[in-house]
């Protein structure tokens, strides 16, 4: 996938249109104390076992999100629009 190395997009610090660099880095570690996982760990508590089928095999690819770093501030911040890629190249425009 081919992404551009540099984007006008919004700053939070700044709170205006910046020209930021766009960086690749891995999703951090899902929250143990989201509803969705807490649910998770209840019901597979006890003798209950597993509440769906096994999932088999591992992703051929991983989620991975942006980090945009401000060129103004030097601040970075990440889009919560995360996607699976399996090779992603930025690109000058």
């Amino acid at each position: 996938m081919k992404i551009p190395k540099e984007r006008k997009t919004y700053c939070p610090n700044c709170k205006k249109h910046t020209v930021h660099t766009v960086l690749e880095s891995k999703r951090r570690k899902a929250s143990e104390l989201k509803w969705g996982q807490r649910q998770f760990r209840r019901v597979t508590s006890g003798y209950r076992g597993y509440p769906r089928p096994l999932p088999s095999g591992n992703k051929p690819t991983k989620k991975l999100d942006l980090r945009y770093k401000c060129k103004e501030c030097g601040k970075s911040h990440i889009k919560r629009s995360t996607f699976r890629a399996g090779k992603v190249e930025f690109i000058q425009q």
